[in-house]
């Protein structure tokens, strides 16, 4: 994992607590399926459960790209910097999303 906090405060900072409540969230559904198998449930509830797992982390995904789009990459070609390090992690968090 590469974290760049040489660009300043993350654009989700305002959303911190946010994001974080909808981590939370998540997480107890993973505990959940976690019981779910150790319960031996029926396989289709199990996979309904992890759809709905899956979508959270693909909602908290596209949120933070997005506050990454508005804030980091907006706020640094409205500075004069060069965006295109900025754009390109950017296309670059695009496709590991479309690829999960």
């Amino acid at each position: 994992m590469v974290i760049h906090m040489e660009h300043g405060t993350p654009g989700y900072h305002d959303q911190k607590q946010q994001v974080i409540t909808r981590l939370r969230r998540i997480e107890g559904q993973v505990r959940g399926l976690q019981r779910m198998v150790e319960d031996d449930t029926y396989c289709i509830d199990v996979l309904t459960q992890l759809a709905a797992v899956t979508k959270g982390l693909q909602g908290v995904g596209l949120h933070l790209l997005d506050e990454h789009l508005q804030h980091c990459v907006a706020g640094a070609a409205a500075g004069g910097e060069n965006t295109e390090e900025l754009v390109h992690e950017a296309t670059k968090a695009v496709e590991r999303l479309l690829r999960s």
